[in-house]
């Protein structure tokens, strides 16, 4: 069987095993590259776990290069992605702890509807199929890209002040700026689209099981300032998930936009989900 997973993340995977630490498994969302999570390496480390960070099929290396060929995620979509990170879940030695940012919140509880999770924190997740509120901001946020049907086969740059309002409103000027040059690069379409029509297809990529009892532990963190993901979508989410059996919580980290995991208050985000994940170890077995 051919496998997916990339060099980099082999070697990830392979110190992961080796070091006998549980493992805490990041995946990013759209927009961003793996590169977005290197600040969470530290605490994560500090806290005891051997740390992978996911890539996204055809994920190229760094800024620079992404931004010379902006194309190279086009029609990349959800169950592709999915698939992929399972992949890597499954190749630890031990259930990891999933941690995913905004797509990558969707991702990793579609992962963990898979039985390959710890504990999954989920940070202003984009929305599953079932999810119904559509706030006015989710709709302006989105447009650039929803606003033309040709872009769900395309990728999609923001300028710095569609960046400014979806991701960085909670933040300065000068600092929004500094994260669009330092972060920002095209992304797919495709995943947007497939949120979208999610509740009109009755075999939508966004689509899990939120009584499956092989969830684990999920905590759900929003934003108050998101326009993207605003805790409507994100509270919707967490009382969906609600009906699981396994324990479900809700933080909402007031001030905080769309760029929590990248701006300067990203420490506060990091010792929250490693807080819960410490709560909750105990509650479902590692193997």
């Amino acid at each position: 069987m051919t496998t997916t997973i990339t060099p980099r993340e082999a070697r990830q995977i392979s110190a992961a095993n080796a070091s006998g630490r549980p493992t805490a498994l990041l995946v990013h969302g759209l927009w961003l590259l793996a590169e977005s999570w290197d600040s969470w390496r530290a605490p994560l480390e500090d806290a005891g776990y051997a740390v992978v960070v996911a890539e996204w099929p055809a994920e190229v290396e760094d800024v620079a290069t992404a931004r010379r060929d902006p194309s190279f995620f086009a029609g990349v979509g959800v169950g592709e992605v999915t698939d992929h990170v399972a992949e890597v879940a499954a190749a630890l030695s031990r259930k990891p702890l999933l941690i995913g940012h905004s797509f990558g919140g969707l991702l990793v509880q579609r992962v963990a509807d898979r039985g390959l999770a710890s504990a999954t924190v989920a940070i202003d997740p984009a929305p599953f199929k079932g999810v119904l509120p559509l706030p006015a901001s989710t709709l302006k946020a989105s447009f650039p890209v929803l606003g033309n049907p040709a872009n769900r086969k395309r990728t999609v740059t923001l300028t710095f002040d569609q960046f400014r309002y979806g991701f960085a409103n909670a933040v300065t000027e000068d600092e929004a700026r500094a994260l669009y040059e330092a972060h920002h690069i095209a992304a797919p379409g495709r995943p947007l689209f497939q949120a979208a029509t999610a509740n009109l297809n009755p075999k939508a990529a966004t689509a899990l099981d939120v009584t499956n009892p092989e969830r684990g532990p999920l905590l759900v963190i929003s934003g108050e300032k998101d326009t993207i993901v605003p805790r409507a979508i994100a509270h919707a989410a967490y009382r969906l998930q609600s009906r699981n059996s396994s324990p479900t919580e809700f933080v909402e980290l007031d001030g905080r936009g769309h760029s929590l995991t990248i701006d300067s208050g990203w420490e506060e985000v990091a010792q929250t989900a490693i807080a819960f994940a410490g709560h909750h170890s105990g509650t479902r077995a590692a193997a």
